[in-house]
């Protein structure tokens, strides 16, 4: 009998350890009562009936990362291309995202296809490769609103690749290259026009530095020659005042007035027309002149 009852207690032991479960961080339990939902266990210990209670399922709350085969889609004008989505999710309700669609991935991959093909089928070829970020956002809150009554949220859509035909392909590289040499045409125009004014306005400034050059040399010259022409008459005025100053006789004066026409003739002259007034006074000097030489 005891042995009974020992068979018994480690029975119920099994049992009890085998019915406890710890539900880890980020995760939640669904718990099904003979077949019906009964609860939902968040993070910590917990005991569930034996034979009466069961995890129906498991779920994590993490954002989840989804990456979809590239899909079909046509768009306005007609044109076949492949792409490829991500998803972005988090389950929030783990009730409703067990009993509220079949298979939930499925269910998500399939309508974000449809999805796509319905935003796409609306745009045109450049207006698709151009509006991700329109197309993402519109994807984002259909896709979010379509997954709440399954407890999803859709948090974020990526277009991950768009892939255009072949022909398509190859069009588009001839109209870039056909741009970049057009763009490269035009800096090349304007690094010439912006070289043509740089050198015509250096030719500007060089003409302006040597016209002043010039015209200050003018002015130097100008302005020496006067000098020299004042400093002259200076020395003229000053000879006359030292000359009045030592108080002459009319010999003198007349001697002096010889001088100045010997002076304006330089040598150069053939004819000068002496006064008769120092004519008697010139002759006199000349002969003053050949006696002294005369006596040498």
């Amino acid at each position: 009998m005891p042995i009974i009852f020992i068979i018994l207690g480690v029975i119920i032991l099994v049992l009890l350890v085998a019915n406890i479960h710890v539900v880890q961080q980020s995760k939640a339990f669904v718990v099904e009562r003979l077949g019906a939902y009964h609860t939902t266990w968040g993070v910590g210990l917990h005991v569930k009936l034996p034979l009466l209670d069961r995890v129906a399922k498991r779920v994590s709350l993490k954002e989840q990362v989804v990456d979809f085969a590239p899909q079909p889609v046509i768009t306005k004008d007609n044109v076949t291309m492949q792409i490829d989505t991500v998803i972005y999710f988090q389950i929030i309700d783990p009730k409703l995202y067990t009993y509220g669609v079949e298979n939930p991935m499925s269910a998500i991959e399939n309508l974000t296809a449809t999805t796509l093909r319905n935003i796409i089928g609306d745009l045109e070829l450049d207006q698709s490769l151009t509006s991700r970020d329109h197309i993402n956002t519109q994807m984002r809150a259909i896709l979010d609103e379509a997954t709440d009554p399954w407890g999803i949220k859709v948090n974020r859509v990526e277009l991950k690749n768009i892939i255009p035909p072949r022909d398509i392909q190859d069009s588009m590289e001839k109209q870039m290259r056909a741009e970049r040499e057009r763009r490269e045409a035009i800096l090349q125009a304007q690094g010439q026009k912006e070289s043509q004014i740089l050198v015509a306005e250096g030719e500007k400034q060089s003409a302006i530095l040597r016209a002043d050059a010039a015209k200050q040399a003018a002015i130097l010259e100008a302005e020496g020659r006067a000098e020299a022409i004042l400093k002259v008459q200076q020395a003229l005025a000053d000879s006359i005042k030292l000359l009045n100053d030592a108080n002459p006789n009319d010999q003198v004066v007349k001697i002096k007035a010889l001088e100045a026409f010997q002076a304006a003739a330089d040598g150069k002259a053939t004819k000068i027309i002496i006064p008769s007034e120092i004519q008697g006074l010139a002759g006199l000097a000349t002969s003053a002149k050949a006696l002294m030489e005369g006596d040498k």
